[in-house]
């Protein structure tokens, strides 16, 4: 531990003490009976109901100071977790070198105080300023009563998460010039979708771009997520990465993403698998778009009517009767409200439509067995076989061979099935192209690596399922999110129910031309309400 640190066992619960022993002793000891610890005595009354605003004014002018002076047990005393916010407040003068720290608290809100924190990093003779603006609240402790900062990483820095820590020093990786396809530099600043995938190609790419560390100050995450970093006090030098990304696409899908809380989306190049977007509308940094696993909902009957169509069962014109209801082994089935029963349906009718029924129904038939979409998924279009690599983490969907109803439900997105957007776009560039090209970020070029392989489709296979997307499209249930589109266009809607949620999630995967894209929105309700926009935005700047 550095100069002036001590550390100390109370009860077998580790804590950092900075400043006046007597004082931290007093305080570690109170903070380990509950609600953090300070100045009030067990005579004195316990009070009740939120904190008034001279409680309020004197519990953060006590802590701000207290955080100013470096006093990070006796700040920590100040709130309602008085160990972890602690061990935090003491990384940010020792680990992060955060020093000469001014606090200007803002006008409160009720019991929530906005505020501004200055300060000064210091590293290798090197100080840079710090400015950053955060909240906290004031809240009762449960036991004492006492008026306590209601204790969140946030509050130290805004962009920091449960586990998280702050750091000072080199960089574990040289910084890395990001650009696209065309050499457009991509920052975060600009793309801040995008902030994630950054740093975590710094991390991978970093020395093989060529480059050398920087002084920095970061957050280091508590899971494997790549440090992001805050603030250079040394630039290192930048290698260029280059990208598949489009800069153009990209700027659609942040924008698009946008209008719709816990969305993501993907955009590739289906001639290809070259990856031109990756966007997320998240507050907590996962890159759901390459990282989910979520039930896809009906956009995962393009792969079962390729099982069905490859198995001889049916074909685009051939029968797909959709009754109201399909009972498989005692769980029944029913279709989305108001949809009209067809039994004369063939399977492109009840695909552009969406129907459930149809396809369950036809899972049964000769030769198809609990394995067959299992098999379909991982030979032909090269999910669940946990072998891509984008040059990025990614999730490559799974699709288990279930018995009982979930052979049922998975046929319709439902029951075991997981997917992402990056799965879902890659399933409509194989269905459209017959071949399976697994997406990429980076090239393989860059540092060897070999990218998955699958079969693909048959040729007739391939054609009937452009078809019936193209249907979809311009006569089914895509019709209205792809409106205005022109050039050769296909698309299949999903919406996937998940227990606990009263809205299901939005599903929407489409081609124009060379660019296929699917996206997701988190109980957005049908494939085209929410996540059909955003992929008729992004096909629509990808030209």
């Amino acid at each position: 531990m550095g100069k002036g640190v001590k550390a100390a066992v109370v009860g077998g619960v580790f804590a950092v003490m900075v400043g006046g022993a007597g004082y931290g002793a007093y305080n570690i000891v109170s903070a380990l009976n509950g609600d953090g610890g300070g100045g009030a005595s067990a005579a004195e009354t316990r009070k009740s109901g939120p904190p008034d605003k001279d409680e309020v004014r004197e519990t953060t002018d006590a802590f701000f100071g207290a955080w100013e002076k470096g006093q990070a047990t006796r700040a920590a005393s100040y709130t309602n977790n008085a160990q972890d916010a602690g061990a935090l407040l003491a990384a940010y003068g020792e680990e992060a070198r955060i020093g000469r720290v001014d606090i200007t608290p803002g006008a409160p809100r009720g019991t929530t105080v906005p505020f501004t924190v200055k300060a000064t990093v210091s590293a290798d003779g090197v100080s840079k300023p710090l400015r950053y603006t955060s909240t906290l609240t004031v809240v009762r402790g449960q036991t004492t009563g006492r008026a306590l900062v209601d204790w969140k990483p946030s509050v130290v820095h805004p962009d920091l998460r449960d586990g998280d820590t702050l750091v000072t020093g080199e960089s574990a990786q040289p910084p890395i010039e990001a650009v696209d396809r065309d050499g457009t530099v991509l920052t975060r600043e600009k793309y801040p979708s995008l902030g994630p995938v950054l740093d975590t190609l710094r991390e991978k790419y970093g020395e093989k771009a060529g480059g050398s560390p920087a002084v920095e100050l970061s957050i280091r995450h508590a899971t494997d997520e790549a440090d992001t970093p805050l603030l250079t006090l040394a630039k290192g030098e930048a290698g260029k990465l280059r990208t598949t990304l489009s800069a153009g696409v990209q700027a659609a899908a942040e924008t698009a993403v946008k209008q719709y809380q816990e969305s993501s989306v993907v955009a590739l190049k289906p001639s290809t698998g070259e990856v031109l977007a990756v966007a997320n509308n998240r507050g907590d940094g996962f890159n759901a778009a390459f990282q989910g696993q979520v039930a896809p909902g009906s956009t995962m009957k393009i792969i079962t009517a390729a099982m069905l169509i490859d198995h001889g069962v049916t074909s685009m014109n051939g029968p797909a009767p959709c009754p109201d209801t399909a009972t498989w082994q005692s769980q029944t089935f029913k279709n989305l409200t108001g949809m009209e029963p067809n039994e004369g349906a063939t399977l492109a009718n009840s695909f552009l439509r969406s129907c459930n029924t149809a396809f369950i129904k036809l899972i049964d038939e000769e030769p198809l067995g609990d394995a067959s979409l299992t098999e379909e998924a991982q030979e032909r279009f090269g999910l669940g076989r946990d072998d891509w690599k984008t040059g990025i983490a990614s999730f490559d969907g799974s699709v288990p061979a279930s018995g009982g109803p979930d052979r049922a439900a998975n046929a319709i997105g439902q029951g075991q099935v997981q997917m992402n957007p990056l799965n879902m776009a890659s399933v409509t560039a194989t269905a459209i192209t017959g071949a399976f090209r697994q997406p990429y970020l980076v090239s393989p070029e860059l540092d060897g690596r070999q990218l998955a392989q699958a079969k693909g489709l048959p040729a007739q296979t391939s054609a009937q399922l452009k078809e019936m997307m193209r249907l979809t499209a311009t006569q089914g249930t895509a019709v209205r999110a792809m409106s205005g589109l022109g050039g050769d266009i296909g698309a299949k809607t999903g919406s996937a129910e998940v227990d606990g949620n009263a809205t299901s999630d939005s599903w929407f995967t489409g081609f124009r031309g060379d660019v296929a894209a699917a996206a997701m929105a988190q109980q957005g309700g049908h494939g085209g309400d929410a996540a059909g926009p955003i992929v008729a935005a992004v096909l629509r700047a990808g030209g």
